[in-house]
């Protein structure tokens, strides 16, 4: 018998908590439900789940404490719900650990397609994390730190490189400009992010077909990138 996945809904709005138990097959998922900060801290631990889905503004309090806190003793995903316009939530989200986000209005469609995205990565995660990447006719080896498109060498910096480094390890996640800027840079650039366009300019350049119109290296206006392979 398949065992059950487990899903926490962090949601005060009742018509979003079943339209999301609605697009999960019963067969496949157990789902607990709660309404408030206090109610997920409590059920997290017991429950223990493989993915959350949560909304920030709730009864009690900013969800923000809840994912501080769930995050601290997990590593499940955690996909974010959030308000149009609210771009500063989400990088404060993604910060506070969150994986993802999605922005409301959301189709089942859009929801299950991304759930599905993140189980694939879960399952990923839990291998030994590879040196070498291929994506369309880019070959990455991170060991040797050699790039190649359609065969030919690239020259990268060893900045672009980073970054380029950094993306393949949160593959298909947005990485916020906080956590590019501090990592790359150090926290003393923190607000330099002139910087960061500029290098990820030239690395789209270099790596995509089309840099208008990249296919690999996309902004998430606001809030950072997301590297798709």
């Amino acid at each position: 018998m398949q065992l059950k996945r487990k899903l926490l809904l962090l949601e005060d709005d009742a018509h979003i908590r079943k339209m999301i138990r609605q697009c999960l097959p019963d067969q496949e998922w157990e789902i607990a439900e709660v309404v408030t900060v206090a109610e997920a801290i409590e059920v997290a631990t017991a429950f223990d789940p493989d993915l959350v889905i949560m909304d920030l503004g709730l009864p009690d309090g900013d969800g923000k404490k809840f994912l501080r806190s769930f995050r601290a003793s997990s590593n499940a995903t955690v996909m974010v719900l959030t308000a149009r316009g609210q771009e500063q939530e989400k990088v404060f989200a993604l910060d506070a650990g969150a994986d993802d986000y999605l922005t409301k209005p959301f189709s089942v469609v859009e929801l299950q397609a991304r759930i599905r995205a993140h189980l694939r990565r879960s399952v990923a995660a839990s291998q030994p994390a590879p040196s070498r990447y291929q994506f369309g006719d880019i070959d990455v080896d991170l060991q040797a730190r050699r790039v190649s498109r359609a065969g030919q060498l690239l020259h990268l910096t060893p900045k672009e490189f980073d970054l380029l480094s950094l993306l393949l390890a949160n593959a298909g996640k947005v990485v916020t400009q906080r956590k590019m800027m501090v990592e790359i840079w150090g926290p003393a650039f923190l607000d330099q992010t002139h910087y960061l366009r500029i290098y990820m300019g030239h690395l789209r350049h270099k790596l995509e077909q089309d840099p208008a119109r990249p296919r690999y290296i996309l902004t998430e206006t606001g809030v950072g990138y997301r590297l798709e392979l």
